[in-house]
């Protein structure tokens, strides 16, 4: 072999070295993204399974974020509690998923009712305080003049 093939084979062997090394960087790149994807989808399985506990007949606590002005002008934020049964529950885990929850005050017995989108991110947390048992998936009957008490669920 003459020099010139000797080092035509040396920067062939270089070129071969190089794309390993860069395919092998590639690969935990990728490795590492997918391991990031794996992390946000085992979060949002974790709040879809959260969702989806929520049936009608529930008693929940809905924690939303609000954004006010003080006196002077300053834009301050608070959380808001809103609690009831939920007596609607729309659209499954999808993005436009929604939830109605009413409300009876005690003093006067005026009823509220809100919706609240699942994907809202205002919303920081749900609580469920009781569960009852309900064999309708719409409860809108509880708006009218309905007097019978709804069994609790005990766990």
């Amino acid at each position: 072999m003459t020099t010139e093939e000797k080092k035509e084979e040396e920067t062939k062997d270089e070129i071969k070295e190089e794309v390993k090394e860069e395919t092998k960087d590639e690969i935990k790149e990728e490795v590492k993204e997918e391991t990031k994807d794996e992390k946000d989808n085992i979060s949002s399985k974790e709040e879809v399974s959260k969702i989806s506990e929520i049936n009608p007949g529930m008693i929940v606590r809905v924690h939303q974020k609000i954004k006010e002005l003080d006196t002077k002008g300053k834009e301050k934020e608070r959380i808001q509690v809103f609690e009831g049964m939920v007596i609607a529950h729309h659209a499954g885990l999808e993005s436009g998923a929604t939830f109605t929850v009413r409300k009876v005050t005690k003093k006067g017995g005026v009823a509220v009712e809100k919706i609240f989108p699942l994907s809202l991110p205002t919303i920081t947390k749900i609580e469920i305080v009781k569960k009852h048992k309900v064999r309708r998936s719409k409860l809108y009957f509880l708006r009218g003049k309905y007097k019978k008490k709804m069994k609790e669920i005990k766990e």
